[in-house]
């Protein structure tokens, strides 16, 4: 039974992954290049979701404000890119730097940028619990959404534009397929990581957390350490999936922070399964293939998704990934 379940779950990855290979070329031999374009956006989103399970999943950390660090990550990577086009140095930074559109350095602090802001909000949120918890993050992505709205330089609500992608050493970004593919890599370069963690002794230590944290302080684990860790770890996944975000429509906009767009990807988490990894990758395609289709025949298409997710919850407790797995589609 455990190998059936096993070479169940193994089929259903090996196939999503093939799927997710050969579709550049499938799209550009229909002529429907659109696809490619759609599919980078599901995958930079099903990034953030990832990274939101590590802690949501794991953790049972239920963070309303994980769209902070996706805005804060795309910010990064605008206002660098911005200062290169206008040719002005950044302010508050030593010397007179102007910015830069190289994708290492770029998106490299956009993860370090982004790791700070949840370092510091972890710090504060962290000492709560449960709706508390809920509420302080959601408090502090919308500080952060209104803050950026308020920067003028750039755009306030209006967000700014790029006037290309970052470059990347022997990759053009420019290029749609490329980029897809740098997409991808980074996804499962990234659920690689998480896999390794929760797998570890870190990860054993958070589950403990999620199922008992009195006792976990009891046997001597400094639990409170151990979650901020596992916070900051996620709002870099978010961080650098802000960045890929701000490449894939090359535009930012302070919209990537409001509270509704955390919500969105909850529902991914939620909708492919929480504490899977792999979950939140068909609960992002779902959702925004949703989006997509039925956004054609209506506005309210959110009104078809609620009846759906309800049946998700009630029906497959582990989302559509543990659903098609088997067995809750149990990582580790």
């Amino acid at each position: 039974m455990a190998n059936s379940t096993l070479s169940r779950k193994s089929l259903v990855l090996l196939l999503g992954l093939v799927v997710l290979l050969a579709l550049p070329p499938v799209a550009l031999a229909l002529d429907e290049a659109f696809f490619i374009s759609l599919f980078s956006r599901i995958l930079i989103y099903a990034l953030a979701a990832v990274s939101l399970d590590l802690i949501l999943g794991y953790a049972g950390m239920a963070s309303l404000g994980h769209g902070a660090f996706l805005g804060v990550g795309a910010y990064v990577v605008g206002i660098l890119a911005f200062h290169v086009s206008e040719d002005l140095a950044i302010p508050f930074l030593p010397g007179a730097w102007t910015g830069t559109t190289s994708a290492v350095i770029a998106w490299s602090a956009a993860i370090v940028m982004s790791a700070l802001v949840a370092l510091a909000i972890g710090a504060l949120s962290l000492r709560t619990s449960g709706v508390y918890f809920i509420m302080i993050t959601l408090a502090f992505a919308q500080m952060l959404y209104f803050f950026f709205v308020s920067l003028v330089t750039y755009g306030g609500d209006d967000g700014v534009n790029l006037e290309q992608r970052n470059s990347f050493p022997l990759l053009d970004l420019g290029d749609d397929t490329r980029f897809y593919y740098v997409c991808l890599a980074v996804l499962l370069g990234f659920i690689y990581l998480c896999q390794r963690l929760v797998n570890s002794r870190f990860g054993m230590v958070m589950r403990g957390c999620k199922q008992n944290e009195t006792r976990m302080r009891a046997l001597g684990f400094e639990t409170y350490k151990y979650k901020l860790a596992c916070f900051v770890i996620a709002g870099a996944g978010a961080g650098l999936a802000g960045a890929l975000a701000a490449n894939q429509s090359e535009f930012v906009s302070p919209g990537l922070m409001h509270w509704t767009r955390s919500g969105e990807v909850m529902v991914m988490v939620i909708l492919g399964g929480m504490g899977t990894l792999f979950g939140p990758v068909f609960g992002a395609i779902a959702l925004l293939l949703m989006e997509e289709i039925l956004a054609a025949y209506t506005q309210h298409w959110m009104i078809i998704l609620g009846p759906i997710l309800i049946l998700v919850v009630l029906f497959a407790r582990r989302g559509i990934y543990g659903f098609l797995a088997g067995d809750g589609g149990r990582d580790g």
